[in-house]
C-alpha cells in the first residue's frame, strides 16, 4: 500500500501548534535550559566536542532532562512565527518555478519531487520574498536585484516574479537565521488576488508553425471556460516556434484575459481564432511538437496565503535570555541542552505553571562554610548518602546551587546506587575542591544579587517548577554556551511538521 503525508496535514499541524500559544484555552510552553555538566560516555553518551543525538525515550524526554535542567523562560505568542526555509537572490542562480503538478514523475529544474523542496522562492538582501512563476526555461537568473512590491506579476532577470511579502527589520533581527526565514501573508497582496486566475504557462515551443499571432479560450472549469468570457491565451509564433510564456504582447506569448475559478484547464492548438473576440477561426499551420501547458494557481491565488503557498509548516521561536533573568537564570556555568516542555506546573502542585522564568536548581544555604566550592564537582553529605553536582557557589549569600542527576556520583550514590536528597544540618563537602558547609535548618528569605527575593524553608530551596510535570515536546544538545553576568543569549528552535 502507497501513502503519503500530505503538505496540507503538515501545515495543519504546524497552525496548531502556532494557534495553541494565543488561543482561548492556550498551552504554556516554556524554553529550558541544562545540563552545566559536560556529555560523557558514561552518562549520556557522546563528549562536549560531539554531543550525543538526544534519545526519543522516556527516561530521557520524562526524567533525565528535568534532572539536568537549568532554568526555563516562558515562550510568548510574540516569540513564535511560521517559518521557511531561506533562500537568498543570488544573480547568476537558477530558480524553480512554481508549478501545481510537480511529482516524481514531472520534476522542478532542480529535480526536486515536491514543489516545497525546490527552489521557487528567494529572498532579496532587503528582505523581500518573491515567487517565481516562469524561470525562462530552466536558465539562470540574469538581472538586477528586484525591488517591485507590485501585486500584479512582473519581468526581470529573465524570469517572471510574483511579489509575495517583506520581513519587517524587527522580524528580521528576531527570528532571521542562516538557514530559515519568517513568513507572513501580505495583506495588501492577499486583498487583490483572484481566485482560479490563469497566470503562467509553461510553452514547448515545437517547429514548422505558421509564423502569426493566435488567441485560444482556455477550456476548463473556470468561468466561461472555452468561451471569450473566460480566460484566453495570447500566441505568438515566430521563427516557426510558439514564442515562451512572458509579458511582453507581440514578443512573448502572453495572458491575454486570465480569467478565474480555473482548478484545471488546457489550451488546443487546433482551437486557435486570429482575434481576441475569438470570431474568425485560424490555423497555426502544419507544425509539430509544441504545447501549452496551463499552471493553476493554488487556491484563492498567488499571494492569498503566502504561509501556505510557500510551504510554510515550520514554527520557529526565537527566546531571549538577558543575564540572570530575575536571579533565575545562572550567569557562572554554561549549558548544553536547550528543549521546550508544554504545561509544566508550579513546584508542590498540580497549577500549570505562569511565572515568566523559573529556576530549576536545588539551593542550600549555610551557616557556615570554608573552602570555594567549583562548578560541576561533585558534592556529598556522608551522613545520609546524598550526591549532587555544584551548579553554582554563592559565597556573598552562602548559597549552594545544585542538581542531582540519576547517574552515579552526580546524583545517586556510587556504592548503593541509592538517590537520597540533601537534608539537615549534615555538611556538605566538595569532592575536588574541598570545600565544606554546615546547612542552615532556618526558614528566611535572603535577597539576591538582582533584588529578587528567595525563601528558604529550614535553609533549602526547592525548583520553581514540578519536576518531571507537563511534556518535554523538543530536546537539543548543543557543544557548551558559556554564560556571563553581561551576556544576552538569542536561542531559535525550529520545529518542523
Amino acid at each position: 500500500m502507497s501513502a503519503i503525508i500530505t503538505e496540507k496535514f503538515r501545515l495543519h499541524n504546524a497552525e496548531q501548534f502556532y494557534e495553541s500559544f494565543s488561543e482561548a484555552s492556550k498551552s504554556t510552553y516554556y524554553l529550558f535550559i541544562g545540563k552545566s555538566t559536560a556529555f560523557t560516555t558514561a552518562t549520556t553518551g557522546g563528549s562536549d566536542s560531539s554531543p550525543p543525538t538526544p534519545a526519543d525515550a522516556v527516561g530521557e524526554e520524562e526524567f533525565y532532562a528535568w534532572d539536568s535542567m537549568l532554568a526555563a523562560k516562558n515562550i510568548a505568542s510574540s516569540d513564535v512565527t511560521y517559518a521557511l526555509p531561506r533562500r537568498n537572490w543570488t544573480n547568476g542562480t537558477i530558480y524553480d518555478m512554481y508549478k501545481h503538478n510537480i511529482s516524481s514523475s514531472n520534476t522542478a529544474t532542480s529535480g526536486a519531487s515536491n514543489i516545497y523542496d525546490s527552489t521557487f522562492y528567494f529572498k532579496t538582501t532587503d528582505n523581500r520574498i518573491y515567487k517565481v512563476l516562469d524561470n525562462n526555461s530552466g536558465a539562470a537568473y540574469s538581472g538586477s536585484e528586484p525591488t517591485s512590491e507590485s501585486t500584479s506579476p512582473f519581468a526581470l532577470g529573465g524570469y517572471i516574479l510574483k511579489y509575495m511579502y517583506s520581513i519587517t527589520s524587527s522580524e528580521a533581527a528576531k527570528y532571521l537565521t542562516t538557514d530559515f526565514m519568517p513568513v507572513s501573508t501580505d495583506s495588501t497582496v492577499s486583498a487583490a488576488v483572484t481566485d482560479g486566475k490563469i497566470e503562467s504557462f509553461a510553452v514547448t515551443a515545437g517547429s514548422g508553425y505558421t509564423n502569426a499571432t493566435y488567441y485560444s479560450p482556455i477550456q476548463g472549469d473556470g468561468t466561461s471556460a472555452g468561451t471569450s468570457s473566460g480566460a484566453i491565451v495570447r500566441i505568438t509564433v515566430s521563427g516557426g516556434a510558439i514564442a515562451d510564456f512572458g509579458l511582453t504582447a507581440g514578443t512573448d506569448t502572453t495572458i491575454h484575459d486570465a480569467g478565474a475559478a480555473y482548478t484545471y484547464g488546457t489550451i488546443k492548438l487546433d482551437n486557435l481564432f486570429s482575434d481576441s473576440s475569438l470570431s474568425s477561426s485560424a490555423s497555426i499551420g502544419s507544425g509539430s511538437g509544441g504545447a501549452i501547458e496551463v499552471i493553476i494557481s493554488p487556491k484563492n491565488g498567488h499571494g492569498y496565503d503566502a504561509v501556505a503557498e510557500l510551504g510554510g509548516h515550520y514554527v520557529l521561536s526565537a527566546t531571549t535570555l538577558t543575564q540572570a533573568e530575575n536571579d533565575d537564570i545562572t550567569t557562572s556555568n554554561d549549558f548544553r541542552q536547550v528543549g521546550i516542555i508544554v504545561d509544566p506546573t508550579t513546584y508542590g502542585t498540580s497549577t500549570v505553571a505562569t511565572a515568566s522564568t523559573a529556576r530549576q536548581t536545588y539551593i542550600v544555604k549555610f551557616d557556615s562554610s570554608s573552602g570555594t566550592f567549583e562548578a560541576d564537582e561533585t558534592i556529598v553529605q556522608t551522613s545520609t548518602g546524598a550526591v549532587g553536582k555544584v551548579v553554582e557557589w554563592d559565597s556573598t549569600r552562602s548559597l549552594l546551587y545544585y542538581q542531582q542527576e540519576r547517574f552515579g556520583d552526580y546524583g545517586t550514590n556510587n556504592t548503593t546506587s541509592d538517590f537520597t536528597l540533601f537534608s539537615g544540618a549534615n555538611t556538605i563537602t566538595g569532592s575536588t575542591s574541598g570545600a565544606t558547609g554546615t546547612p542552615s535548618t532556618t526558614t528566611e528569605t535572603v535577597t539576591l544579587p538582582n533584588s529578587t527575593s528567595l525563601t528558604l524553608t529550614s535553609g533549602l530551596a526547592n525548583p520553581e517548577l514540578q519536576p518531571d510535570s507537563g511534556k518535554v515536546i523538543y530536546l537539543e544538545n548543543r557543544k557548551p554556551i558559556t554564560r556571563s553576568s553581561d551576556q544576552t543569549e538569542d536561542i531559535k528552535v525550529i520545529i518542523e511538521f
